[in-house]
């Protein structure tokens, strides 16, 4: 299934993971880790895994949240999202992790 945007891609390694991170950071904004286990259309509500990392500044911090919900979660859909705190909005999401469900 082709969630958006990125899917259409190949899978991202860690070293493009965390430029995206990074950029979201850089641009202000606050990284939150979601997952589910059924993604479709229908299918709006995903856990968040802890809660956003406002304060982070570096990616490293999201990448190692990011693993620890991927080991925790390993059957689930895992995607990053973007807060703009001064729109209170999300600004950016991509998944970041589709399970092998083979």
């Amino acid at each position: 299934m082709k969630l958006e945007t990125f899917s259409y891609l190949p899978p991202m390694n860690e070293a493009m993971l965390r430029s995206q991170i990074q950029y979201m950071i850089d641009k202000g904004y606050a990284p939150a880790i979601e997952y589910s286990e059924t993604v479709d259309t229908y299918n709006s509500y995903w856990s968040m895994w802890g809660l956003p990392m406002f304060e982070i500044r570096d990616a490293a911090a999201v990448v190692y949240e990011l693993k620890a919900c991927q080991k925790a979660n390993d059957n689930c859909y895992i995607k990053i999202n973007g807060f703009d705190p001064s729109t209170q909005a999300q600004a950016i999401s991509f998944v970041a992790y589709t399970p092998n469900k083979g």
